[in-house]
């Protein structure tokens, strides 16, 4: 275990999450990787190891940023339900009463909750797929989502909202405070936390930036044969499909994400001790501020949808922008059973505890090797921090 520089520390109670991290490397399946664990409120675990780049020349640091994917849902969850604390959004007051160009086509009863929920049906933007330029204008995604047509009737099934959430949820923050979502986040989150978290990030230069590598689940989605006949890799390459539709066919991006525009979808940028510290403060003060009352983290963790996903064609329990269990990505039997976050497609994984005062959050670049369901590596580090606490 000596050919990979690790660093960190760990309490002693919580040695086997640090193991657990150890063995990942030992078995080759890391490239570079951190994982922190906050419980009660202070962090437990904070180790990192491997290389930032490829090449294996660039040793990984605290402070490394790694892409996130989808739990940078996760932070986007958070500024929309600190708006809602602030009484500047309602859960259940129309998203049009905000912006009333979006209740075109059908969608004038669709409220932030069903949003939140994976409830809207509106999923697809393949009528005008996402650009970098209009990511970097924002207004052209704002259009269209106000042109677009829910794929169901509102409110009446779930799916997975994977391109459309972070826009939704974005230019609803913007109508109520003048600001997109990923500057709501710095100034009004990540600030007050001290955090390194980011959905758009100011200053890529003066930032440690780990190269993601492509994983097998990437490859899959981009078209690859899915070899193993899961209804949703199928799906993902069958263009008539609503999966391949609200996935691929929503987008037109380069492979590379710029790092400086914001996708409050999937983009978002976070070292591990962030990540973890940003999940700890839905449960409990961090240094004086805490990012939901008890009263909306409870909302946060009450079942919205459950069931299978009409987009993923997964079983999938949803709360309010979180996964919750039980499903493939998010299984009870790991110990989350009182949890909620959200693991990536690129193997990340984040959840936070209110029944055990627990926060964790694991980022890698080596991506993953399987899709539709939480990656190994994540598995037993989630497993090793419940034992720690004598839930397993």
């Amino acid at each position: 275990m000596s050919d990979f520089p690790q660093e960190g520390t760990a309490d002693p109670a919580f040695a086997d999450v640090a193991e657990a991290f150890r063995r990942n490397f030992a078995s080759g399946a890391e490239v570079g990787a951190g994982v922190c664990v906050y419980h009660r409120g202070r962090p437990v675990v904070d180790v990192w190891g491997g290389f930032a780049d490829e090449a294996r020349t660039d040793p990984w640091r605290a402070d490394t940023l790694a892409i996130l994917a989808s739990p940078t849902k996760a932070l986007v969850a958070g500024a929309a339900l600190l708006l809602v604390d602030r009484g500047l959004l309602d859960l259940d007051t129309p998203v049009a009463a905000y912006w009333p160009e979006f209740a075109s086509n059908g969608k004038a009863g669709i409220t932030l909750r069903m949003v939140l929920g994976h409830r809207s049906g509106v999923v697809c933007l393949d009528h005008a797929p996402i650009t970098e330029e209009h990511l970097r204008a924002h207004h052209p995604i704002a259009e269209a989502l106000a042109a677009a047509r829910p794929e169901w009737e509102p409110d009446t099934a779930h799916g997975y909202h994977a391109t459309t959430f972070g826009h939704l949820v974005s230019e609803l923050v913007r109508r109520r405070t003048g600001r997109t979502v990923g500057v709501f986040f710095a100034e009004e989150i990540a600030a007050p936390l001290g955090l390194d978290c980011h959905i758009g990030l100011k200053d890529p230069g003066a930032a440690h930036l780990a190269t993601m590598l492509e994983s097998k689940a990437e490859e899959l989605m981009a078209g690859a044969d899915p070899g193993d006949g899961m209804a949703m890799l199928v799906a993902l390459g069958d263009p008539a499909s609503l999966t391949h539709r609200a996935v691929l066919g929503s987008m037109s991006l380069d492979l590379l994400p710029d790092p400086v525009v914001e996708n409050p979808s999937y983009d978002g940028l976070a070292s591990a001790r962030s990540l973890a510290r940003f999940h700890a403060s839905f449960i409990g003060e961090i240094d004086g501020f805490r990012l939901t009352t008890p009263r909306t983290t409870e909302q946060i963790r009450t079942v919205h949808s459950t069931g299978t996903c009409r987009t993923t064609l997964l079983p999938s329990t949803w709360g309010l922008g979180v996964m919750l269990p039980d499903g493939p990505m998010f299984p009870a039997a790991s110990g989350l059973g009182g949890a909620f976050g959200l693991g990536g497609a690129n193997g990340n994984f984040a959840f936070a505890d209110p029944d055990h005062d627990l926060a964790f959050a694991y980022v890698q670049n080596a991506g993953t090797q399987v899709i539709g369901r939480i990656d190994d590596r994540a598995r037993r580090l989630v497993e090793a921090a419940y034992r720690s606490i004598g839930v397993r």
